[in-house]
């Protein structure tokens, strides 16, 4: 079967979601194409969410001039979608005098990027505005407008409310030949998939770690990807949630960030270490790496209340630091939204608006629909409602009552829900990420039996055909003790 748009966009990661989004204003056919079988399976799931201000990139970069602007449109984005997010600003500690020096580099690199009211503050107001940052910081950078979310919910808010302007969505659908082509319904492009074939005549790479197979596939610009891997750990919820705090950075990383969650938990993130593609394993010495660094910033962490560590890998581009953004210099029609590696999560709603931009640039016409709506309802959050709109939940029906995840307080009606929603979740994971089932402090020990019965229940199979995340990845052989 062939499918025909105006638009695919591969990559369901935040980039792709977010341009998804931004597009599907428009008077086109979109569709979003994706290996994996669920949003954010990529280097969106697999990091800390840091909302990141925009002092870190060299002025004029390309990330220098999406970094500040996309944090900027979080709060506006956040209202409309409906996501969590929590703007608290950030410090990065410096210890000494030459820290001192390259904090006001930083402030400067910030004010040429258009990075607002950042100003570098001594001891006093340091532990005045995070009590429990190190003392011997001397210096740091102040920062109000870092914030933090949930990056996977970022992309399934911004897809959600694609797909109910009318954006198709098809998972599981690894592109593997691209035509290229003329035509006379002008679909330039034929992407060749195992579930089916996707034609289009404007065809955006939001790929990530796969940006140059997609590149490479379409004749365009030939480069090359890095796996700079990152471990990431997750630490147990506090009663007060941190705010990110910074080491002074490296030429490759912004080092070890201790940040709150958008939760309550604390994310020590990320060791950059190079690494083979495809590498998601944890390693002792990143996690030590971790939890020492950690311990700089904030002496009394207590890294013993660990409940997950995780990797992923930043989508490099060799030879360059930077964002790809913009049309293809060799194949019209294709636009790169490639390399988007730190400080992607920040940029993603202003990459999204470049990506149009671009796109206007190239001729391609952008005629806004009578019937945009920008506003997606966030789906009910048991754990997080007031008592009364409890009463009302499980007044409208019982099993929003039954309580399957104890340690995030999610009831099966919650689990329905994600599973119901357009795209909804095929998998415990695509649950977990979507209402958090799993995601507390035993991680799935007690609730992941009854997830998998609710998702054989509601995708109509067998629990042995429910996967954990994506292709392959079965949890039950042979019969389920004790489900009917």
């Amino acid at each position: 079967m062939t499918e025909t748009f105006d638009i695919a966009i591969v990559g369901a990661g935040i980039t792709g979601c977010a341009i998804a989004r931004q597009l599907a204003r428009f008077d086109l056919s979109i569709c979003v194409v994706d290996a994996a079988n669920d949003i954010a399976l990529g280097a969106s799931k697999a990091n800390g969410g840091l909302v990141h201000a925009g002092y870190d990139p060299a002025p004029g970069t390309v990330k220098a001039q999406v970094n500040a602007h996309g944090c900027e449109l979080y709060g506006t984005w956040a209202q409309e979608l409906g996501f969590l997010f929590c703007r608290t600003g950030s410090m990065v500690l410096g210890f000494n005098d030459e820290d001192r020096a390259h904090l006001e580099q930083l402030r400067q690199n910030g004010l040429a990027n258009g990075v607002p009211e950042l100003s570098i503050v001594g001891p006093d107001r340091i532990h005045e505005l995070e009590p429990r940052a190190s003392a011997d910081a001397t210096y740091a950078l102040w920062c109000p407008s870092t914030g933090f979310v949930d990056p996977f919910e970022v992309a399934i808010a911004a897809l959600e409310n694609a797909v109910a302007n009318g954006v198709t969505f098809m998972r599981s659908a690894p592109v593997e030949v691209i035509e290229v082509a003329g035509s006379n319904d002008g679909a330039r492009f034929t992407l060749v998939c195992p579930a089916g074939n996707v034609r289009c005549r404007y065809l955006i790479n939001a790929a990530g770690n796969g940006a140059a197979d997609i590149s490479h596939m379409a004749g365009a610009e030939e480069f090359q990807m890095v796996w700079r891997q990152g471990n990431i750990v997750v630490l147990d919820k506090e009663p007060r949630t941190l705010m990110p705090l910074y080491p002074v950075p490296t030429p490759v990383s912004k080092g070890v960030i201790v940040t709150g969650t958008v939760h309550g938990n604390t994310v020590i993130t990320a060791t950059a270490a190079v690494r083979e593609p495809g590498d998601t394993q944890t390693y002792a010495c990143d996690v030590n790496a971790l939890l020492t660094g950690a311990r700089k910033l904030v002496p009394d962490l207590d890294t013993r209340r660990v409940v997950r560590a995780f990797a992923g890998g930043r989508p490099v581009i060799q030879g360059t630091n930077d964002f790809i953004i913009g049309q293809s210099a060799v194949v019209p029609g294709l636009f790169q939204a490639a390399g988007i590696q730190s400080p992607g999560v920040a940029s993603a709603p202003a990459i999204a608006e470049r990506m149009e931009l671009v796109m206007r640039e190239a001729g391609v016409e952008l005629h806004e629909r009578a019937d945009w709506n920008p506003i997606r309802r966030a789906p009910d959050d048991f754990d997080r409602a007031p008592l009364a709109r409890k009463e009302e939940l499980i007044e409208s029906d019982p099993a929003w009552g039954q309580i399957v995840c104890r340690c995030e307080t999610v009831p099966e009606a919650e689990i329905v829900a994600a599973i119901r929603r357009q795209p909804g979740a095929v998998s415990v994971e695509g649950v977990k990420r979507r209402c958090r089932a799993g995601m507390g402090r035993c991680q799935s020990g007690f609730c992941q039996s009854r997830v998998v019965a609710i998702l054989a229940r509601e995708l109509d199979c067998d629990p042995s055909e429910v996967l954990l995340e994506d292709a392959d990845s079965w949890l039950v052989e042979g019969p389920l003790k004790g489900v009917r």
